[in-house]
């Protein structure tokens, strides 16, 4: 393969794996590359993951998450033997959207919209020290409900999640939201 790296073309592609070993398998996937002399084909293996805090013994403590288990991404040009080395890693199940075949990369809008969220978790870590009233108003800012505005019903400290009444269809509905998942409505005075 006598190509220079500034003609391969490379796409986002999202590897099925088994839950659980997404980090095991991203270590056989770089090592195999390495050891195979394809670097210049494949740019980076990631993991979604997302902070989570618990409390351990009364201490708030953060780990990781992947946020979408049993998946990791890669950005790799499927030339040669590539997409066949790949799908031959212990704990490899395939590759998503294989139609005819072919696996069916992710489009730059989707895999922003991935990365952008790995990014905005990880800057929000600081924001989760907001403290949140019963009655006061939120505005969801993630998930399906993304832009609803709703009046805090009941705070779960520990758990940092909220039950939120939000208005849809001209019917009030409960939601459970995480604190990530809204902002106070800044349309309301402080």
């Amino acid at each position: 393969m006598n190509t220079t790296s500034n003609d391969i073309v490379k796409k986002w592609y999202v590897v099925r794996t088994v839950s659980g070993k997404e980090k095991k398998v991203k270590q056989y996937i770089e090592l195999e590359i390495g050891r195979l002399g394809m670097l210049d084909y494949v740019s980076q293996v990631l993991i979604p993951t997302e902070k989570v805090y618990q409390f351990k013994n009364g201490k708030k403590v953060s780990k990781e998450r992947s946020f979408f288990p049993g998946y990791i991404l890669i950005e790799v040009a499927l030339v040669g033997e590539i997409e066949h080395t790949i799908k031959n890693i212990t704990g490899v199940i395939g590759f998503l959207g294989e139609k005819s075949g072919e696996p069916t990369p992710l489009r730059m809008s989707e895999v922003n919209r991935i990365l952008g969220k790995v990014d905005e978790l990880a800057e929000s870590e600081a924001e989760l020290n907001i403290s949140f009233r019963v009655g006061e108003t939120v505005k969801v800012i993630d998930g399906p409900f993304n832009n609803f505005s709703g009046e805090i019903e009941e705070i779960n400290e520990e758990k940092k999640k909220l039950k939120v009444m939000v208005k849809i269809f001209e019917r009030r509905t409960p939601l459970e939201l995480s604190y990530m998942q809204v902002e106070k409505d800044k349309s309301q005075g402080e």
